[in-house]
């Protein structure tokens, strides 16, 4: 770095943010579109950028009710992996994790993937054969895996309880390194950016309030901000999905949870890759800035409400300390929780709905951040062209009537999207 731009540095940084330049436009939103998308989430800026980059499509409006990044995609965990199995995730993951290797020069904003890989714990032989057979499926579909049993994975992570008095003695794990954690805030920003610079509008501070139909058709979208028209109309709004969905007469199979997060005290260096928990729903990492980042389940009730409450909390406690007894004295410094849509078989809808000219993008469960760059990639097509992309043929609204699911529940234990 030379002296001047260190200089320079120095003094934006001493300066806190009011002499930045704005790195995307803040435009007044136009009376019509080509294509309106419904949230300025991570899914929802990536779609707008490959909308543009990749189908040419640039008259297009991102409506966000706040800020953006300010959902889930700023209260996630930031895990990203594609350890799946089930055809239909399998490869759409994997495509994700792809494009996350690249997204820092794709972007030519720093994203900071770090692939520190990620551990899926077995605690008996039977969860070893289930993550054995998994880890096979996976490296028959290209993807890395490696099943490690117990003295390797004490080599690995000797952090962890391998003592004899173990509540949940480890038997083995699964072993992925290309997984690992990217910076959620600067998936949006970089996304923002990108996608303001093909021509896209991003508009903060605009609510959606209703969905105009007319014939069986999208027609436009009321907003606090006024009236805008666009034949093509995309919800991509997280646990909002039901209540945007039913503007447009549509009862979607989803409900919404309240899912939380937990951070630490800072640290010294501890956890230096992903771990997950097979004998409890609770996972780890540890923040560029120390702090050990952490959650679990699911809150047990039907909320939309970004707070989670003290039950849970006590149980992602409890499995901390089963898995690293050292943990017990520190600190928690903060938690929060965010709202997720859970579809009934724990893998989402990418499709177009029964209103013609309106799609859905929703029903993530547990794994919405790590899907963001193939879901914006596969969605933008789907947009564009009217028709999915094979990667996400089987994401569809219909299988719920067909009774078709994609179950991939116990195939991926480790939320990464709160």
């Amino acid at each position: 770095m030379s002296r001047y731009s260190a200089l320079a540095l120095a003094v934006k940084a001493l300066g806190g943010n009011r002499t930045w330049p704005r790195v995307w436009r803040d435009p007044e939103p136009k009376p019509s579109y080509d294509v309106v998308i419904i949230g300025g989430g991570g899914h929802g800026l990536a779609s707008a950028y490959y909308l543009a980059r990749e189908h040419g499509i640039t008259n297009v409006a991102v409506l966000e009710k706040s800020w953006l990044g300010g959902g889930n995609t700023g209260r996630n965990t930031t895990i990203v992996r594609s350890n799946y199995m089930i055809d239909g995730n399998t490869r759409f993951y994997e495509k994700s994790l792809q494009l996350w290797e690249g997204l820092s020069r794709e972007l030519n904003y720093n994203v900071m993937y770090s692939p520190r890989g990620q551990l899926n714990l077995s605690h008996s032989k039977a969860q070893f054969d289930a993550a054995a057979r998994r880890g096979n499926i996976m490296r028959l579909n290209g993807i890395d895996s490696k099943a490690m049993l117990r003295d390797e994975v004490r080599r690995f992570a000797p952090y962890l309880d391998f003592s004899d008095q173990a509540r949940f003695p480890i038997y083995g794990a699964l072993w992925q390194g290309r997984a690992g954690t990217v910076r959620h805030d600067a998936v949006a920003w970089g996304y923002a950016r990108a996608a303001a610079r093909c021509g896209v509008d991003i508009i903060q501070q605009c609510e959606v309030t209703g969905i105009v139909t007319k014939n069986g058709r999208v027609r436009g979208v009321e907003t606090t901000r006024g009236a805008i028209t666009a034949n093509t109309v995309a919800i991509v709004v997280a646990g909002d999905s039901s209540l945007l969905a039913r503007m447009a007469g549509i009862r979607l199979p989803v409900e919404s949870h309240v899912l939380q997060a937990f951070v630490t005290e800072a640290v010294k260096p501890l956890v230096d890759t992903v771990i997950t928990f097979g004998a409890g729903h609770f996972y780890i990492s540890q923040s560029d800035k120390g702090g050990l980042v952490f959650g679990g389940d699911l809150d047990g009730y039907n909320s939309y409400a970004r707070r989670g409450n003290l039950a849970v909390a006590g149980d992602v406690m409890a499995e901390a300390r089963a898995l690293l007894p050292h943990l017990s004295r520190l600190r928690v410094l903060r938690h929060w929780g965010g709202t997720v849509d859970m579809t009934m078989d724990g893998s989402p809808i990418i499709a177009a709905m029964p209103v013609k000219g309106l799609f859905l993008n929703g029903g993530w469960c547990y794994g919405g951040f790590k899907a963001t760059p193939a879901s914006g990639w596969c969605f933008a097509h789907l947009l564009a062209t009217g028709e999915p992309h094979p990667l996400i043929s089987r994401f569809t609204l219909e299988r719920f009537e067909r009774g078709f699911q994609l179950d991939e529940k116990g195939a991926g234990p480790e939320p990464g999207h709160h």
